[in-house]
């Protein structure tokens, strides 16, 4: 019986300091972080839609934790490439991901096989900002209206391309849903990002693009391509002249691209909180807001749901999508 005390004690005593041991270390690392240099990994090659949304909160966050904070463009496979590296880094908050909807909501069904778990392996820290795709073709198209691009769609099945970011997209599965929904056939044209995707399309390569606005919108205005609806459920504050599909006798269609920031699973809860509070500031921030209002992206001031919720919801809709609409990538 005194024996069995003894290690009773001696376990109690043990677990006490186990548990001060790691919320001292926890306080430490809180402490120290961040004493070198940061790296954002952004899943798609400079110039596209995520890094534009990417570079102006790099830039803030650096100025916040008083350490660059670098971008690193790892594009290609529709963002799995540079999900799939961040999965794989250390937890330790040096290395974050510019993740969007298509690598944290979409590719998880879309894919038979993914080298990641979009859940699991990931630390979500918070959601940062969201736009509409745009369905754009080059000004000199005969489709005036996406009732027009319908109907040339409908004459021509599997000839008129759509070009994206990449598989897994949300261009890619917009697009998709969209053929589903008003029963066309387009040719899907993947590439490693939308820049060069849009390059093709300025240069008459391809037929049309389902891109997020941000990066079509220069285009847009300078009147080189033409917008012939927007995916949002409302017109777009820097395009008010552009109706959205729901308005052009496809009722309920909505599709929005979305950008948030994660870490590698695990990462310590001290640096979870001062990264989520830094971020959250900056995208709730003027500055933030100055840099992407003109794109037609909404920053993200609203911090009440979790993006862990969030995104649990976000996978749910995303899933039932791509069941229904067929698409799926090897």
């Amino acid at each position: 019986m005194v024996i069995s005390r003894f290690f009773s004690a001696r376990l109690v005593c043990l677990s006490v300091v186990g548990s001060v041991a790691l919320l001292a270390a926890s306080w430490s690392t809180a402490q120290s972080f961040p004493n070198k240099p940061l790296r954002l990994v952004v899943p798609f090659p400079a110039g596209g839609p995520t890094d534009i949304v990417a570079r102006p909160l790099a830039i803030l966050l650096g100025e916040r934790l008083k350490q660059p904070v670098v971008i690193d463009n790892k594009g290609g496979a529709g963002g799995t490439i540079g999900a799939d590296f961040v999965a794989k880094s250390p937890a330790d908050g040096y290395t974050l991901f510019m993740g969007t909807v298509g690598t944290n909501a979409i590719n998880g069904s879309l894919y038979k096989k993914l080298s990641y778990d979009q859940v699991k392996d990931f630390t979500p820290i918070a959601l940062v900002a969201s736009a509409p795709l745009a369905i754009v073709v080059t000004s000199s198209d005969i489709s005036q209206s996406l009732t027009d691009f319908v109907k040339a769609a409908r004459l021509k099945p599997d000839v008129l391309q759509f070009g994206t970011a990449g598989n897994g997209t949300p261009g890619h599965l917009a697009g998709a849903l969209f053929e589903s929904t008003a029963q066309i056939k387009l040719r899907h044209i993947p590439y490693k990002g939308s820049a060069p995707a849009v390059t093709d399309l300025i240069g008459g390569q391809i037929s049309s693009m389902f891109d997020p606005l941000q990066s079509v919108i220069p285009h847009i205005q300078s009147g080189r391509l033409r917008a012939l609806a927007v995916t949002s459920a409302n017109r777009s504050p820097v395009l008010p002249n552009v109706p959205t599909v729901s308005e052009q006798g496809y009722p309920q269609f909505e599709a929005t691209a979305w950008w948030a920031v994660f870490a590698p699973a695990r990462l310590p809860e001290a640096v979870l909180a001062q990264l989520r509070s830094e971020v959250e500031k900056i995208a709730a921030s003027a500055a933030f807001a100055e840099k992407l209002g003109a794109l037609g992206i909404v920053p993200n001031t609203d911090f009440r749901e979790s993006l862990a919720t969030f995104q649990t919801r976000e996978i749910i809709r995303w899933s039932k999508a791509v069941r229904d609409s067929g698409a799926t990538v090897d």
